[in-house]
């Protein structure tokens, strides 16, 4: 790599993801117009609020074509819970009238106005971010904090590396993406002063990583450490960034190991051989089911697909739930000796669903679900060995015996080496066997999925797992053509 092959992509990178001035205006008086109709709205109502943009829009780190605009309602902290609500939903159908509510910790309106995607939020006023009531309380500090700190040459190193992260697909602080918020990007820029410099610095990461902003601070900043405060090496998390407005938290906590991993690749991948495609990657196209016939075929396994109408939750109970019902099917047919070589889930949006992965989809927003296991393991035999205790260890050893010396169904009890063993008939010869049988209910599954399961199920075998390619071919794609 040269410096100057670096330097000239990321200018013409940065040329194409910063907002012009006609953009910048535009959004400017969309905003200014949406917290006036905010204004009138709330001098309807029998308590005080302000409002504020917050959010990219507000720093001028959003990227090029994006239009999104944050607008929150901040009401005093003596509000109780459900007036809030109440008078953030007025407050929010005044100004988007066709605009439609949204759940994230409490109800929220989003909608379009002037061709903008707008979400107009209420939260408390509080004094500090640790005085929260509720998880959007933060965000007001965060783009106080970011406000007092970013230059100009800052917010165009932001958009790079937003558009760097999008591209290599590990941008979004969504359960479904477990990536990097646009907050923490920009306080890692902020960290290292630049894109180039994280980029650099991030290949030689060893995690967990650590960073902690408020040293940063000097005495008569707004973020300084206090020994009484939350310290990095008290997450577990392999990356770790103490939000400098409220030390309990870490920025990172979404971010799964393996974005990461990812995202420590290709900043290696930009430094030894700067392309373009990284930031801006040629579109896929969805496996039909002949190829995704052909990869079956080829790979010889056996996979077994768990296929059902995906629970009715927001996106980010959705996710994690269906990574856990994923992770017991795979560790209970691993214990049952079929070796899962690998696994994934995947979630159809359902016809109208904006699809936007901010994880605030609808909660009715869903089509299909699919828990898919490829195994080594096709078939197994009719019995299995089963082990018992060393024949020395006594009253044990003999209950194991005597429970199974009298069993017609079972050979043995035998000795091998120094213990007693059975060999009893198999519950489950295959995958799916096991699962279209009651046995699946008592793997460690998410709970609405499992309320799900109970209701309706079906399961494909081998290429039949090729029926889901219409509806899920990118998602297979990306099974079995896998990249970092």
């Amino acid at each position: 790599m040269t410096d100057d092959a670096l330097d000239t992509l990321l200018a013409s990178v940065s040329e194409r993801v910063t907002p012009d001035a006609a953009e910048r205006e535009r959004l400017q008086a969309v905003a200014d117009e949406l917290a006036v109709r905010a204004e009138v709205a709330i001098d309807e109502l029998p308590v005080e609020a302000d409002t504020a943009k917050v959010g990219s829009s507000a720093r001028s780190t959003w990227l090029a074509g994006d239009r999104d605009i944050d607008l929150f309602v901040r009401f005093s902290p003596e509000l109780d819970r459900e007036e809030l609500e109440q008078y953030g939903l007025d407050v929010g159908h005044h100004v988007l009238p066709d605009g439609h509510e949204e759940y994230a910790e409490h109800p929220y309106v989003k909608g379009e106005y002037e061709g903008f995607e707008v979400d107009l939020v209420p939260c408390y006023a509080v004094d500090a971010a640790t005085d929260i009531r509720s998880a959007v309380d933060r965000t007001p500090f965060h783009d106080a904090y970011l406000q007092a700190r970013y230059t100009p040459k800052l917010s165009e190193d932001a958009r790079l590396l937003k558009r760097f992260l999008k591209g290599i697909g590990v941008y979004g602080s969504d359960l479904r993406t477990a990536g990097f918020s646009g907050y923490l990007v920009e306080l890692l820029v902020l960290e290292y002063g630049g894109f180039r410099p994280l980029v650099e610095a991030a290949t030689e990461w060893h995690p967990p990583v650590e960073f902690d902003l408020r040293r940063n601070d000097d005495d008569d900043g707004a973020a300084v450490v206090r020994p009484e405060e939350q310290d990095a090496a008290a997450f577990d998390d392999p990356l770790v960034v103490i939000d400098p407005t409220d030390p309990d938290r870490n920025v990172a906590a979404v971010l799964s190991e393996s974005n990461l991993a990812r995202f420590q690749h290709y900043c290696r991948e930009l430094l030894a051989d700067p392309r373009e495609e990284l930031f801006f990657p040629e579109p896929t196209e969805p496996l039909d089911a002949d190829a995704v016939q052909e990869h079956i075929e080829r790979r010889g396994s056996h996979p077994v697909a768990v296929v059902f109408d995906a629970p009715a939750v927001v996106e980010d109970q959705l996710f994690p739930q269906l990574r856990r019902s994923l992770e017991g099917v795979r560790g209970e047919l691993d214990r049952r000796d079929f070796d899962p070589l690998r696994a994934a889930t995947f979630a159809a949006d359902a016809e109208g669903s904006d699809g936007n992965g901010d994880g605030t989809d609808d909660a009715e927003s869903w089509g299909r679900a699919v828990l898919l296991v490829e195994t080594s393991v096709e078939s197994l035999p009719a019995i299995e060995r089963h082990e018992g205790p060393p024949v020395h260890v006594g009253e044990h050893a003999r209950s194991f015996y005597e429970a199974y010396a009298s069993t017609d169904s079972v050979y043995g009890p035998f000795v091998d080496g120094d213990r007693y063993v059975v060999e009893r008939e198999r519950d489950h010869r295959t995958p799916e066997a096991f699962l279209r049988s009651d046995a699946l209910f008592d793997v460690a599954l998410g709970a609405h999925v499992e309320s799900t399961l109970e209701r309706e199920y079906e399961v494909l075998v081998g290429e039949a797992v090729a029926e889901l390619a219409d509806e899920f071919g990118s998602e297979l794609r990306t099974y079995f053509q896998p990249r970092v």
